[in-house]
């Protein structure tokens, strides 16, 4: 019998579910074959992760009348990268895969990045699913199509929007999460009750030890609630022309922060926090928001064990925002926050202002 919360993403012909819950992940088979016609699979994953949970995910679907063979790729966000899609292409050409192959991606944001990113390009697009083993990839990463991979210059710089077939969150796989690879997902949650759901944010600040205990419940509902917010986004703005841009509150400056460090020495949730509180202080200077809230923001992501502020050259990180995707003629479009729970959207052409906010956020 079927156990799991379904959340539906609706994008007319590309919608799918997302099915969150403990014990899923031996449910994968059953499915894809509810969904997908082929029976050929290419599992990507890392060899951390397939040790772990290939076996179940495998059997699985083999259970179900699918043919798998699997790939390994490295861990870490350089494997991110051309070189390795290039791998995952002969691959797939090495196990005869059609257009009618399936590519599942286990692991975290990096597997279903690189992962989707061949699947939306190989053949011209073949069905994928994300199977995310992570805090930081069921509740974002794994949702919404965006499929990338990494250029020196900066991350996502190539890729495409590329909606999954279905995706599977056990929760149960993230009590193998190393504590740093927890917080850094919880970073992402705080981002979600910052932008659409005050709620949620305080459910973090009152149930913190257990989530951090990785107990089945809390971690349930984060992920369940952060998937549906993203998914109602999503919904509304699927290539990110307008309302969607709300789920960058605070990568302006996270991602550049990663560009700095080389993708490894900075988790991508710890950059995304450190941003967040740029964010909110400059909202805090523009009058949008109280200072209360910054302070809130401040005291939960210390309390979660992220940090709140970097060190290193103000003109390189600043010159390294400009890169962004979201500079357009010069001028930042950055998210800011009007109170917890709300946000608003800004056009940044002043850079004194950037300046000014980066060095009050990191002053304390």
């Amino acid at each position: 019998m079927e156990t799991g919360v379904r959340v539906p993403v609706a994008l007319g012909s590309r919608s799918y579910q997302i099915v969150v819950g403990s014990g899923v992940l031996k449910q994968v088979g059953a499915l894809c074959g509810e969904l997908l016609p082929s029976r050929r699979v290419m599992i990507v994953t890392n060899p951390v992760i397939n040790r772990l949970y290939g076996t179940t995910v495998s059997t699985s679907l083999r259970k179900a009348g699918f043919q798998t063979a699997t790939i390994e790729i490295p861990a870490g966000e350089r494997a991110k990268s051309l070189r390795q899609a290039a791998r995952l292409y002969r691959a797939f050409l090495h196990n005869r895969m059609d257009r009618r192959s399936i590519v599942v991606a286990l692991g975290g944001g990096v597997i279903g990045d690189l992962a989707g990113y061949a699947a939306a390009t190989f053949l011209r697009g073949v069905p994928f699913v994300q199977i995310p083993t992570t805090l930081l990839a069921q509740v974002d990463s794994s949702v919404g199509g965006k499929v990338a991979v990494d250029l020196p210059e900066g991350k996502n710089l190539i890729g495409a929007f590329y909606q999954p077939s279905l995706v599977v969150a056990d929760v149960e796989t993230l009590k193998s999460l190393p504590p740093r690879q927890m917080r850094a997902g919880l970073g992402e949650v705080v981002k979600y009750g910052m932008i659409a759901d005050r709620e949620l944010f305080g459910y973090v600040e009152t149930y913190l030890d257990a989530i951090l205990r990785a107990e089945e419940e809390p971690l349930t509902h984060l992920v369940t609630r952060s998937c549906a917010i993203k998914a109602q986004i999503v919904e509304q703005d699927e290539r990110e022309e307008g309302i969607r841009a709300v789920l960058n509150f605070g990568h302006t400056v996270g991602h550049a922060l990663e560009t700095m460090a080389g993708y490894h020495r900075l988790l991508h949730g710890e950059a995304i926090a450190i941003g967040m509180v740029v964010a909110t202080m400059l909202s805090v200077n523009r009058g949008l928001c109280e200072r209360e809230d910054l302070d809130r923001l401040r005291t939960l992501l210390t309390r979660i064990g992220l940090p709140t502020k970097a060190t290193g050259d103000m003109k390189s990180l600043v010159y390294t925002i400009g890169y962004d995707k979201k500079v357009r003629n010069r001028v930042i479009y950055c998210v800011l926050t009007k109170g917890i729970g709300h946000v608003a959207l800004a056009a940044l052409s002043d850079l004194a202002e950037l300046r000014a906010a980066i060095r009050a956020a990191w002053s304390v």
